[in-house]
């Protein structure tokens, strides 16, 4: 592959955002894309997006970032709403234990519905909410180091974050596709014009490298 033809490509990602209802998934989306907080946000209805770009190693770099329903009733949803996810934001509120312990099962659906190499981050929401916390730092951190998960614990409100998780989340997915793709003789293979799959091979050291975690405290 030239690298006067790389430079010519488009990358598109599609992240998806997930969680119990009323997490602040639209909120945290909405901060990100536009910077704006709606405190009387209502449910999110069927699914929504945002498209956002950043510049990485000098290359235009979009994420589709697609928003949804917590509720069951929308689970009709959940297949095409994963399709060609390559990186995935499981978010809970600091102040509603219930919603820490659904992780595990968005995590069981995520796993479910996408390849195992999306880049996931563990997301506690509402870290402005500190006099309420019903979840430790502590928990947040050793439930992402168990599962393998990024962490961050993020303030929609106080815009505290939030930008940092996203761009952790679409650095990573860059990085995994430039070293695992980019190089490869699979190259045209794996890249479209929606969307650049990774490869299916986990990468140790990557894993490793996933210790990251960002807290409001910090």
């Amino acid at each position: 592959m030239d690298s006067e033809d790389e430079g010519d490509q488009e990358y598109l990602f599609k992240v998806v955002i997930i969680g119990d209802s009323a997490v602040g998934k639209s909120n945290l989306l909405s901060r990100y894309a536009r910077n704006e907080f709606n405190m009387h946000s209502k449910a999110t209805i069927g699914v929504e997006f945002q498209t956002q770009s950043m510049d990485i190693d000098g290359k235009e770099v979009k994420a589709q970032i697609w928003d949804t329903a917590g509720q069951e009733r929308f689970r009709a949803v959940t297949s095409a709403y994963y399709r060609g996810a390559v990186g995935a934001l499981i978010v809970y509120d600091i102040s509603r234990r219930s919603t820490f312990e659904s992780v595990g099962r968005w995590l069981d659906e995520l796993n479910s519905h996408s390849d195992t190499t999306v880049v996931r981050m563990l997301v506690g929401n509402k870290c402005d909410l500190e006099n309420i916390r019903d979840v430790s730092v502590e928990e947040g951190k050793n439930l992402a180091e168990t599962e393998g998960l990024f962490f961050i614990e993020t303030s929609a409100l106080d815009s505290v974050n939030v930008k940092k998780a996203f761009e952790i989340v679409i650095r990573e997915i860059y990085d995994n596709v430039s070293r695992k793709v980019l190089n490869s003789d699979s190259y045209k293979a794996e890249l479209s014009v929606n969307r650049v799959n990774l490869v299916n091979n986990g990468d140790e050291a990557s894993k490793q490298n996933w210790s990251k975690y960002s807290c409001c405290s910090k």
